[in-house]
């Protein structure tokens, strides 16, 4: 039996974990390669700022107590990430499914707040 809740925890965090993969080297690219071409906003202490702030979202994602509020920073900014691809004519769909994951990533490891509330007859 404690293998079984072994697994299960594994499972539970292993979309987190992915989507970790995803954001940390995105983060560190905005703060250690800052001077780039081409992006919405060409203030280098703008994108530095906001690979900070990624990677405390990233940490506060896979702290159990503040997890919906890193999942609130992440998915926040991959949205607007959303909106600069229409908006340019880039491919979005990658990026609705990273929102997509990283709420469902949430959702494996803490579903509690997510369930409907029941109202009382």
């Amino acid at each position: 039996m404690k293998a079984n809740k072994i697994i299960a925890i594994i499972l539970s965090w292993l979309p987190s974990l992915v989507i970790s993969l995803f954001f940390i080297p995105n983060a560190l690219d905005k703060i250690f390669n800052s001077n780039q071409a081409g992006k919405i906003v060409s203030n280098s202490a703008t994108i530095i700022a906001t690979g900070v702030v990624l990677l405390i979202a990233n940490a506060l994602f896979l702290y159990n107590k503040t997890l919906h509020i890193g999942t609130l920073i992440l998915s926040s900014y991959m949205t607007l990430v959303v909106f600069i691809h229409m908006q340019r004519g880039k491919p979005y769909e990658v990026t609705i499914l990273i929102v997509m994951a990283t709420i469902f990533a949430a959702y494996m490891r803490r579903p509690q707040p997510f369930e409907l509330k029941k109202e009382s007859e």
